[in-house]
């Protein structure tokens, strides 16, 4: 059974930055996307990490959020630097056979860290 667990999250002044990690066990993994979703808000792609390593990023983090990973821990990281107050949701990240902005072509989620940045 393939479980995929964040850490990381917690609460940040704006212009702060924040780590947060991604082990999956159970299986090694392909592709990671991370997503966010605010109060209210559809779940959207935050960015994500082929297996080669090749990055790619929302227009809304690229030149703040960089992603990188571990295989030898099985662990993504998605370092957050120059936070604003609108990064605030909940992170995910998930596992899929490619990078993808789509939701449902991921086929493992975690459950989610808290990320808040306050101005």
């Amino acid at each position: 059974q393939v479980q995929l667990e964040e850490s990381g999250g917690g609460l940040v002044q704006a212009g702060g930055s924040l780590r947060l990690s991604c082990v999956a066990s159970g299986r090694t993994f392909g592709s990671m996307g991370w997503f966010r979703q605010a109060p209210g808000k559809e779940r959207e792609f935050v960015g994500g990490i082929s297996w080669s390593g090749s990055t790619y990023f929302a227009d809304s983090v690229k030149g703040r959020f960089t992603i990188s990973r571990d295989n030898a821990k099985n662990t993504v990281y998605l370092q957050m630097n120059s936070l604003k107050p609108e990064d605030t949701a909940v992170y995910y990240c998930a596992i899929g056979r490619r990078v993808s902005t789509v939701r449902d072509e991921y086929d493992y989620w975690g459950q989610g860290t808290q990320v808040t940045v306050s101005s």
